[in-house]
């Protein structure tokens, strides 16, 4: 039998409103009778109903998330550093994939609406604009690392401009003018951001980037593999190429370590992103770092209302190891 307010009302010999207050901690009940009501709930295992919260608009504790993949470690460990934090707050997280699909998106937010998430943290899809949009008022938007159509939504930002021109800085203080970039493609707001940071970079340097060491495309790993094939099969290859993304890095990468060349003597590498084996990968390969620690945080402190404006960024860094 399932227990409810009513059935520990009955229990106890006293009202339902009585039980609820005493259940959701209201003052006005006295600390005795709620210790005995907490108790005897507690006893019997009783679970309050997020339904039910959402009828009476009271708050769910849903908060739902949007990511590509978990494939991603970047992804992966940002889910479970935010499921984590969330459950230190009693809110419950639920984490739906996209695989960068606009259909897949609309659903997922169609699903946590039925939910009455509270909040939902989303890496918005390229495709079909909008789609947060019907998601009910009181559903908060914040998107995560891209930045959506919803002018109402807040939003958590990777600040990575400085971090690419530190790279191109560098690649050029070393003697490398043929500098190739692989990111992601304009309908995405970071794939526009990243690929700007290094062109502004390399304008910086009187330096007019050769177009065909430059492409954005569909980021993923496969298309940064075959990029990073073209451009070294090219006549004439970047002397180094700086990647704009998670897996574009990782693509790139496993093309230049299947051909077996040496950084940074045939080629410097700065990847993105810094899983674990970039420190020991071809010596150690340089890259701008993030954290998805700081990532998760961050949001945290948007869902409890702690950042101003309901906006923040994430910071980054360039680590230089041996492959550049």
């Amino acid at each position: 039998m399932r227990v409810t307010i009513k059935s520990i009302a009955r229990d106890l010999h006293i009202s339902h409103m009585t039980v609820s207050r005493a259940l959701s901690g209201n003052p006005n009940v006295s600390a005795a009778t709620r210790r005995l009501v907490q108790a005897h709930a507690a006893a019997l295992g009783y679970v309050k109903s997020s339904a039910a919260n959402a009828m009476r608009g009271s708050p769910t504790g849903i908060i739902g998330v949007l990511l590509p993949n978990i494939v991603n470690e970047f992804y992966a460990r940002f889910a479970n550093v935010l499921a984590l934090l969330c459950a230190d707050r009693n809110l419950d997280l639920v984490i739906h994939l996209t695989n960068d699909d606009a259909l897949r998106e609309r659903q997922s937010l169609l699903r946590l609406q039925a939910l009455q998430a509270a909040t939902v943290i989303m890496v918005p899809a390229p495709g079909l604009p909008g789609q947060a949009k019907s998601l009910p008022q009181a559903t908060r938007i914040i998107y995560l690392i891209r930045t959506g159509t919803n002018p109402e939504a807040d939003r958590l930002l990777i600040d990575d401009a400085v971090s690419i021109a530190a790279a191109v800085d560098h690649l050029v203080v070393s003697g490398r003018r043929r500098i190739g970039f692989i990111g992601a493609d304009a309908s995405l707001s970071s794939g526009r951001a990243r690929a700007g940071a290094f062109l502004q970079a390399m304008h910086r340097h009187g330096i007019a980037p050769d177009p065909g060491h430059f492409h954005t495309g569909a980021p993923g790993f496969g298309m940064a593999r075959q990029t990073m094939d073209a451009l070294l099969d090219a006549a004439h290859p970047p002397q180094a190429v700086i990647c704009g993304g998670f897996e574009i890095s990782n693509g790139a990468l496993e093309a230049c370590l299947h051909r077996g060349l040496r950084f940074p003597e045939d080629l410097a590498f700065v990847g993105y992103g810094d899983p674990p084996a970039y420190q020991w990968l071809g010596g150690g390969i340089s890259t701008i770092s993030l954290s998805a620690d700081d990532l998760a945080r961050r949001a945290i402190a948007l869902i409890e209302g702690d950042t101003a404006q309901g906006n923040a960024a994430s910071p980054t860094r360039l680590i230089l190891r041996h492959s550049a």
